[in-house]
């Protein structure tokens, strides 16, 4: 070349690759040469006369020696016996073992449920439950509660084997990414050892088997971009990409997480194609094959294999359960308690329920108890279960002065615009009314309080006359549109006295009225809380025998998927009641708060990481951001840093490590949900990959034995440490003064108060244990658990201490808003909070509020009541004899939610 003319040089790299050749370089990297060499160290060797080495090439770019499988293997047996370790202990519930475990039993009496994460993990624990002979029968009700006829072991078996093999997964994927043998086992090792993630693998929980899925996705993206480097569109680089695009979809069908996980392989992928794109060398025919070939197993894979996983969990739960109430009526008809055909005319003298159009379709309802205040009257409440108390009698509006329509032998008479009706409940014989009287909660000038009221015989007065408005009705069929159609029909009630119209908001009436929904009458009501429709209708006298009749379209499955993504992603977004052991993001990297799983028996199971593993991989992310922003301001002030291939090569697998870690780290920032230390489990692993990959970089300069042994040294340090913590893994015997030793951090609340005071009381405790238990609390919708020892240590009680219990604000599960509270059942005639006369204690009351003394069935229809009823039960009761009750709940009880916690579904309105 003549001294005259100057080498050019290379175009501008994109952003964040400085001085980096699009064409040659991939993201993430694959860094995997044939002779292991980098091109200073290639160039070296050929100064010296050696040449290439002309070693095959190996699937997914994985250079692994038979000495390093022996490794591996000899790591796996460490891990599981880590993980392993004891697993049978405790016999008792954990944390959300509470709601997991429960989910299991669900899937087994195939009965219909609701949660906010996908059924992926959830399957594969109930798989392990339903092989070895879970019956489903145990309800997993408090934290602490003793096993009985569940094989439990099995159970945490599923969470266990999938932590111990994300271990290998973290040594192949640093081999892959071109590291050193010794960094691999640095980050294999200090996984094996992170106390989080040994506590949260022990136990029927999901985070283990999203961190599996997400370190499976990343090991087979990598050798996928191993394979695309090498030769792409070969049979292996479609298998690499097909497995990859599976495992995308499992990550995301454990948790919504798992989103994160797809983010960060979407962001390389599209880098990839965008450095293709830039590459004269690929033309576009061949650039569309690669964006087509992506496309297909990145995206669409992903979705079918999560859509397949709902297709199961819906063929599983076909029969009704405690999930209903969440759903539509159109998808609780597939769920084999579906509602019977019923007659599409409506009419004077028609009996019907009314729903309400809005707020989940709850039913207009009253029941035998009155508001405490206010007028005093009977309650009207929205109520969202099947109940005898929803039927209602519709008359025609008139006084005491004017004859009553005789509905069974005048002609029919339909209910059109501008009907004006009297809407009589059929059970208590009360009419719907309202007047000029606050609400009991919605205590504003412009609502006002609607109530039963009325006696046997009295026909009512115009307080009770309701004119009908038709808003809209179904385009198939222009009758529904001018006079009430069942199902067809969606209409508004205006009151004739006050001109407010009947309506319903997601505010819960306070414990007098069961939690159940206000109903009031708004004088400024919102069009779609004042919308009502008909849902049965029964036959009336005056329609012939072939009458048309009507039911809810049942709903494909693509309906069914898409109403469930929307209830799961409207209640995860409600999820913003604090907990005892809830975080913030912002403390996760530096182990600020763990979460108390469990105490029992002068033992705590609590979930907090390895402080050395943790911190470590705190400084690794923290260093390269700021080595990297230093590296971009030596570019711009000129310095050719990264005309370095060692340092670009490191830049690129810190960057990629990094990105990962961000993805699935900052998105927590933007929640106001209900956020725990394990939410940081899958970032963390992206953390302690990038932790060991900045040790190989540091080590790069360094002799094999010397790197090895400066290795063995951080694994002494992370195995001291998880040693120190272990106890509160496993949930071992420990002393207090070595628990509070052990409180590194000010704001690490462990129950150093429940461990006995020296070994010597352990010793103790265990040759002398008297069998008495009692488990009060826990239940799953937030409130603390005080357990009371199974076994009493005798030595303590001789000083007055009968039991160790765990104190307010110690172990409880996450809060599960689909779950049902046992003390605030709905029960729509639970007895109201006031004196009983001696002579209602001699009455038998229905549940349903049947009829009673004094209460007489509706003359011209025939009625009667039939008897209480719940989940197909005939026995279950509630008698008020003698001045003692026993309650049970209303019909329809396997459907039965807790209506407290319904309000998470929706904003709260007029609060």
């Amino acid at each position: 070349m003549s001294a005259g003319v100057r080498a050019r040089r290379p175009t501008t790299p994109p952003l964040g690759f400085s001085n980096v050749t699009p064409s040659v370089h991939k993201y993430p990297p694959s860094l995997s040469r044939k002779d292991d060499l980098d091109a200073d160290a290639r160039r070296q060797a050929a100064s010296k006369g050696y040449g290439p080495g002309h070693k095959s090439y190996a699937p997914g770019g994985l250079d692994i020696t038979s000495g390093e499988w022996k490794l591996l293997v000899i790591v796996l047996i460490v891990a599981t016996l880590v993980r392993m370790f004891r697993i049978s202990h405790p016999s008792s519930v954990v944390f959300d073992e509470v709601h997991f475990g429960k989910f299991a039993g669900r899937y087994i009496k195939t009965r219909y449920f609701v949660d906010v994460h996908p059924p992926l993990a959830k399957l594969l624990i109930t798989a392990a439950a339903f092989l070895f002979g879970f019956d489903g029968d145990f309800d997993f009700k408090d934290i602490g509660k003793e096993f009985v006829n569940v094989p439990y072991v099995a159970m945490r078996m599923v969470p266990a084997t999938l932590g111990i093999a994300t271990i290998p997964l973290a040594y192949l994927t640093l081999r892959a990414l071109d590291c050193k043998a010794s960094t691999a086992l640095l980050a294999s090792l200090f996984l094996t050892f992170e106390n989080g993630l040994v506590t949260q693998s022990r136990h029927i929980l999901l985070d283990s088997p999203l961190v599996f899925f997400t370190a499976l996705t990343i090991f087979l993206f990598v050798g996928f971009s191993n394979e695309d480097r090498h030769q792409p569109f070969s049979e292996s680089w479609w298998a690499w990409l097909v497995l990859t695009g599976l495992s995308l979809g499992a990550v995301v069908s454990c948790k919504w997480v798992g989103l994160f996980t797809i983010a960060t392989v979407g962001v390389c992928t599209i880098l990839r194609l965008w450095l293709l794109l830039g590459d004269t060398r690929v033309s576009l025919r061949t650039w569309s094959r690669h964006f087509f070939a992506r496309a297909l197993c990145l995206i669409a894979i992903p979705i079918l294999f999560y859509m397949t996983m709902f297709e199961i969990h819906f063929l599983i739960l076909g029969s009704s359960g405690d999930g209903d109430a969440f759903m539509s009526s159109e998808f609780r008809q597939t769920l084999g308690h579906g509602m019977p055909d019923t007659f599409a005319d409506v009419a004077i003298g028609s009996q019907v329920t009314i729903r309400h159009v809005n707020t989940q379709g709850g039913y207009l309802h009253s029941h035998l108890h009155n508001y405490p205040g206010g007028s005093g009257q009977q309650q009207i409440t929205l109520y969202p279960h099947r109940d005898e108390n929803n039927l209602w009698l519709v008359l025609n509006a008139t006084t005491d002065n004017y004859p009553q329509y005789d509905f069974e032998h005048q002609p029919i008479e339909y209910i059109k615009h501008g009907s004006r009706i009297k809407l009589r409940h059929i059970v208590t014989d009360k009419a719907l009314h309202s007047h000029d009287v606050r609400p009991p909660v919605s205590d504003v000038d412009f609502q006002n309080e609607v109530s039963g009221y009325g006696l046997t015989g009295y026909t009512g007065d115009l307080n009770d006359d309701w004119v009908v408005e038709i808003y809209k009705g179904d385009r198939n069929d222009k009758e529904s549109s001018k006079r009430l159609k069942t199902l067809r029909t969606h209409f508004k009630l205006r009151h004739l006295m006050t001109g407010c119209y009947l309506f319903s908001h997601t505010v819960k009436l306070p414990e007098w009225a069961f939690d159940q929904q206000e109903v009031t009458c708004n004088k400024q009501a919102v069009k779609a809380n004042s919308l009502w429709y008909i849902e049965t209708a029964s036959k009336h006298p005056q329609l012939p025998p072939n009458a048309e009749r009507v039911n809810y379209k049942i709903p494909g499955f693509l309906s069914k998927f898409w109403e469930l993504q929307k209830v799961m992603w409207t209640t995860n977004s409600k999820l913003t009641d604090r907990h005892v052991y809830d975080s913030r993001p912002w403390s996760w990297p530096f182990l600020e708060r763990g979460i108390n799983f469990w105490v029992k028996d002068h033992k705590q199971i609590y979930l907090i990481g390895n402080p050395f593993v943790w911190w470590s991989s705190t400084v690794s992310v923290i260093t390269y951001m700021l080595i990297r922003g230093l590296l971009i301001l030596r570019a711009k002030r000129g310095y050719r840093d990264f005309e370095n291939t060692k340092l670009v090569k490191y830049d690129m697998l810190c960057g990629f490590l990094f990105t990962g870690y961000a993805l699935h780290y900052l998105p927590f920032f933007l929640m106001s949900r209900q956020l725990f230390l394990h939410h940081y489990f899958p970032a963390l692993y992206f953390a302690i990959l990038l932790s060991s990959v900045a040790f190989d970089f540091a080590t790069s300069a360094l002799r094999p034995r010397i790197r090895l042994q400066v290795a063995c040294v951080l694994i002494i340090v992370a195995v001291l440490t998880f040693d120190k913590f272990s106890p509160l893994a496993y949930g071992s015997p420990w002393t207090r003064s070595k628990c509070n030793n052990a409180i590194w951090v000010r704001t690490w609340d462990f129950a150093c108060q429940e461990f006995h005071d020296d070994v010597t009381s352990i010793q103790a405790a265990t040759s002398n244990k008297s069998i008495l238990g009692a488990t009060i609390g826990g239940e799953p919708g937030g409130r603390a658990a005080v357990i009371v020892d199974d076994v009493v240590d005798v030595a303590h009680a001789a000083k007055g201490e009968t039991s160790t219990m765990i104190p307010l604000g110690g172990a409880e599960p996450g809060r599960d808003v689909f779950a049902q509270r046992e003390s605030k059942e709905v029960k729509s005639s639970q007895s109201r909070p006031e004196v009983v006369s001696p002579e209602e204690k001699e009455r038998v009351v229905s549940v349903v509020g049947g009829t009673t003394e004094g209460i007489s069935e509706v003359s011209n229809k025939g009625y009667t009541p039939n008897p209480p009823q719940q989940g197909g039960s005939t026995s279950e009761q509630a008698t008020l004899q003698g001045g003692h009750h026993k309650t049970e709940g209303p019909l329809d009880q396997a459907e039965a939610l807790a209506n407290e916690v319904a309000h998470e579904l929706y904003p709260e309105d007029n609060r």
